[in-house]
């Protein structure tokens, strides 16, 4: 193998710039009062928004790109969506209160899960989260240990500390679950409720985790705050880099002489104009390190993972077998257990990285990792490092377009929508490592998504293991199939990726909601849980 070792856990890391807070994710928005409206919004918002896209139009004027330091978000697992995104939502509402004066009033904290996070909230960990979240826990910097049993071995009548400060009664019930009501606004949407000791309302707040640890606030407009998100967004809408298409994106290309990772570039430091360029290196390797980091974590940890189905690990195993067969071990068994490692360990609840969400977090590491082992002939340490930028920055502008067009959340367009805009990512990152043009990357993303339409999802016993951890090999397999036919032609071909993009939306809306993260159809009702 090239630069990274497979066989020891990499060392840690050497203190770098931190990454910067992702400010589409936490809405620093001031509280407002309960009001009688409180009824779920269908439209959508723009990709700066936190929205997934496809459920409402978000508006020709405003551009695709989302930052890699805010689409490769470094969390917990097991999921994006019904982990993360619930944590992040109980966080901004302990800060709205706090910022409102109501606080230190509070007594009681009730929260209803509805469709998605209601159906599989509980194998998902979604409970746990919320629990973390009230506390005043961050995805990116919680111990993971102290979520895991956060509700679920939660002593009723023992006290939570709001925000880490402000003492009140909880019990488990405290949370409920609706799993077969469905607001308009998304299908993975809670409802907190803030109550006095008289059994006052103090806040009413219904969120919506759209996919990839991105959460909307119902009733906020895009920019709503007037503060750094409207600021961004009206940046990202005059950048002379923004794009909505696949076919606007590669016209810029043309018209620039660049890269796809080079307008990605551009496009970072226009709609952050604070940012400086080493400041975005230093975020995206650090996403590189947890990247890498988890891989190796999985190679060498053993052992069953939660839940009832008691799924033994086998990342660990294989790369024993592995290494004891150097001269027969091909480069994809190597590429296969990346992902496994990987999915193994946001399975167990451990720290990942969303790309784009946690149920797809195997694929893009374990393709990136697949090149810098097997593939890379760059003669240097900082050049093996500026590829891999290249990598998740080309990966970054394709999974903008299928979060703002389409979707990335399983609840929302099934598991097309996650593991399907993955491994495109990591096609047309792989493409554009391997000297590709756009035309090349745009066809080996448009190659490894058309083969992905229709996935369903369908997690047997509601957790993030069946059939999802074996999926992400498969789909990584998939990544390098897609870059290597590209690679083989000149760009050219018959169905662009605007299409399959806009076919994938189209899926997901026509799917059944017993494919779509509920585990009431599919593997979920016919493999026996024991």
């Amino acid at each position: 193998m090239h630069r990274s070792s497979a066989s020891a856990p990499a060392s840690a890391p050497a203190t770098s710039t931190p990454l910067p807070t992702p400010s589409l994710r936490r809405i620093p928005a001031p509280f407002s009062a309960a009001t009688d409206s409180g009824t779920a919004r269908a439209s959508g918002a723009s990709g700066s928004s936190g929205s997934s896209g496809s459920s409402g139009s978000a508006g020709t004027h405003a551009s695709a790109y989302v930052s890699a330091l805010e689409l490769f978000s470094i969390g917990i697992g097991p999921s994006s969506s019904h982990t993360v995104g619930p944590m992040r939502a109980a966080r901004d509402l302990i800060e709205r209160m706090r910022t409102a004066g109501t606080l230190d009033g509070a007594a009681r904290v009730t929260v209803e899960l509805f469709g998605s996070l209601g159906a599989t909230g509980i194998g998902h960990g979604t409970p746990d989260a919320i629990v973390a979240g009230l506390t005043g826990a961050e995805p990116e910097t919680v111990d993971p240990d102290a979520v895991r049993a956060a509700w679920s071995g939660w002593h009723d009548g023992d006290e939570l500390l709001l925000g880490g400060s402000r003492p009140i009664a909880f019990a488990r019930a405290d949370v409920t679950f609706s799993p077969f009501t469905r607001l308009p606004g998304h299908p993975n949407a809670l409802t907190f409720v803030a109550l006095d000791a008289d059994g006052g309302e103090l806040a009413r707040e219904t969120y919506f985790s759209v996919g990839g640890g991105f959460i909307r606030r119902d009733g906020e407009e895009d920019g709503a705050d007037g503060g750094s998100e409207a600021s961004t967004a009206a940046a990202a809408a005059s950048a002379p880099t923004a794009f909505r298409t696949a076919d606007q994106l590669l016209a810029l290309c043309a018209a620039e002489g660049a890269t796809i990772a080079e307008l990605a570039r551009r496009s970072e430091l226009e709609t952050h104009p604070g940012r400086s360029e080493a400041e975005l290196d230093a975020g995206l390797d650090a996403i590189w390190t947890a990247m890498t980091e988890c891989i190796d974590a999985g190679l060498h940890h053993d052992g069953l993972l939660p839940g009832e189905l008691k799924v033994r690990r086998r990342a660990a195993a294989i790369r024993g077998q592995l290494e004891a067969e150097p001269t027969t071990a091909l480069p994809g068994d190597w590429l296969g257990i990346y992902a496994l490692a990987v999915n193994e360990q946001n399975a167990a609840g451990g720290r990942v990285v969303t790309a784009p969400t946690n149920g797809a977090a195997g694929i893009l590491p374990a393709v990136a990792r697949y090149w810098l082992d097997f593939l890379c002939t760059r003669d240097t340490d900082e050049e093996a490092r500026a590829g891999l930028r290249e990598f998740l920055l080309t990966a970054t502008a394709l999974g903008s377009l299928f979060r703002a067009n389409a979707s990335i959340s399983g609840a929302e367009g099934g598991c097309q929508a996650e593991v399907g805009s993955a491994s495109a990512m990591a096609a047309g990152g792989l493409t554009a490592v391997l000297g590709g043009t756009p035309a090349q990357v745009e066809n080996a993303a448009e190659i490894a998504m058309e083969h992905h339409l229709g996935l369903t999802c369908d997690p047997v016993g509601g957790l993030v293991q069946i059939p999802c951890i074996e999926r992400n090999a498969i789909a990584a397999s998939t990544a390098v199939t897609a870059a290597r036919l590209a690679l083989r032609g000149d760009g050219t071909h018959h169905v662009s990726l605007d299409t399959v993009v806009e076919t994938m939306r189209q899926t997901g809306a026509d799917m059944s909601t017993k494919y779509k993260e509920t585990s009431e159809g599919g593997l979920a009702v016919n493999v026996v849980e024991c």
